[in-house]
């Protein structure tokens, strides 16, 4: 009896486990959600799953800016009217899509794909950092916003992406970082309080 429960709660168990691999996930919410994924109809259920499959076979790296798409050059390269001598530097393509809601940035992107971290075995060589040279190489960029979070991990791949640049002659800044809008100062880390002192502005 024991042997046919554990049976029938092999594939819901494998289920959450796959779930719990995501980002964020942890296993109470993975077997939650698995439970969810079992109160959907088959048609349902199909259609989920096809959604999962269809976009790992059809979406890939842009082949100009390393962003995800389905075509060979993502919507934003491909647009004529983006400025294409500034290029934003970011992690991930998530960080695009950030950039993307304000609505005020008109360059184009080159997304890393991660941050070096020796510790979790992440060199610049796992980087798309080549890409990114070879696009300045070609031409046209006149400067390189680096955009990647003030974790030590993203100075630290800042600071090796201009060391790379400088030479090249390229303009290279790095996105400002301070208190946001309505922070309360005495709430504010050491750090935060920092950068807002280093990147004050004149009023």
């Amino acid at each position: 009896m024991s042997g046919a429960n554990t049976s029938g709660a092999l594939p819901l168990t494998l289920l959450a486990e796959q779930f719990a691999k995501l980002p964020g996930i942890g296993m109470k919410t993975a077997q939650r959600l698995a439970y969810f994924v079992m109160s959907m109809s088959d048609s349902e259920a199909k259609a989920f799953a096809d959604a999962i499959v269809h976009a790992h076979k059809t979406v890939h790296a842009c082949s100009v800016c390393q962003n995800l798409t389905d075509k060979d050059v993502c919507p934003i390269c491909a647009d004529e009217t983006r400025d294409r001598s500034t290029v934003c530097v970011v992690e991930s393509p998530k960080d695009v899509s950030a950039f993307e809601r304000t609505r005020e940035y008109k360059g184009v992107y080159h997304v890393l794909h991660g941050l070096i971290s020796p510790i979790d075995g992440v060199t610049p060589e796992k980087l798309r950092i080549t890409e990114l040279l070879k696009r300045i190489q070609a031409g046209g960029i006149s400067e390189v916003i680096m955009a990647t979070n003030p974790t030590p991990e993203g100075e630290a791949t800042a600071m090796y992406i201009s060391r790379l640049l400088k030479p090249l002659g390229i303009k290279v800044t790095r996105l400002a970082f301070g208190l946001p809008i309505g922070a309360i100062l005495e709430y504010a880390d050491e750090v935060t309080l920092y950068k807002a002192l280093e990147n004050r502005n004149e009023i």
